[in-house]
């Protein structure tokens, strides 16, 4: 039995389809479906000499959460400290301080902790709204930084990815559809093709509020897929089957 130190306002949740446990508060930051979504969407290698490496970690779930994935290394780049210190407590708590490891610091910065041209996959759950002057932020710090583009922006953040990804390396990403373009743009504009666009909808009959996207550095152009479209919840308002067993495993 492992013994992990709460802080104040800090609880345990855990994603029972994978039996992993990760420390929250809904004070400073809580993982949401999108984090499940994405570690269960992006596809690393097995080989225990791959390196990943998840920016924008907050409190580590997406790398937590892709963990049985693969045997080799995982790195997470999370740049507020109170948040990098939960994600290290989590990692202690499910043991897995063999595999991953936390970096706290700017992504930009992610260099001097990983080299260019090295990495097997990145993936990134990035702030999904741009800080602009009109912007309504929450008043919360912890939580404006989460979702508003105060301390990195979209184009650093695909920049940064090229740089770390290796030829033929992939990169998954989730965000917001009207951003899509966008990020298209600047994965095309950073050697990175877009091979796979996967929307997500809140329920039956209603718009997109989700995508998820990979792309592969240096990858031939074209070749862009459109899986069946997921849906979290059914006409009852219960969980779709496919999030369901993301969730809480095959029943």
């Amino acid at each position: 039995m492992i013994v992990t130190t709460l802080r104040p306002g800090e609880r345990i949740d855990q994603l029972y389809s994978q039996d992993i446990q990760i420390i929250q508060s809904p004070e400073v930051f809580a993982f949401s479906l999108d984090a499940v979504l994405l570690a269960n969407f992006a596809k690393l290698p097995l080989r225990a000499t791959s390196q990943t490496v998840d920016l924008c970690a907050g409190n580590g779930a997406v790398g937590l959460f892709m963990s049985h994935q693969t045997r080799g290394k995982i790195a997470e780049v999370e740049l507020q400290p109170r948040l990098a210190d939960m994600a290290r407590r989590s990692v202690a708590l499910n043991d897995l301080g063999d595999q991953l490891t936390v970096y706290e610091g700017d992504l930009a910065t992610v260099n001097q902790w990983i080299p260019k041209d090295s990495v097997d996959v990145v993936t990134c759950n990035p702030p999904y709204f741009a800080d602009l002057p009109q912007s309504q932020k929450n008043p919360n710090p912890y939580l404006a930084i989460a979702r508003h583009e105060i301390t990195t922006d979209l184009a650093t953040i695909v920049t940064t990815t090229s740089g770390l990804l290796k030829m033929n390396g992939k990169a998954y990403f989730v965000h917001r559809p009207d951003r899509l373009l966008q990020l298209l743009e600047l994965m095309t504009a950073n050697r990175l093709a877009p091979k796979r666009v996967r929307l997500v909808h809140p329920k039956p009959g209603k718009e997109a509020n989700m995508v998820l996207v990979e792309a592969i550095k240096d990858g031939k152009p074209g070749g862009l897929r459109f899986p069946a479209p997921l849906v979290v919840y059914d006409e009852n308002g219960e969980y779709s089957a496919e999030v369901g067993a993301l969730l809480y495993g095959s029943h």
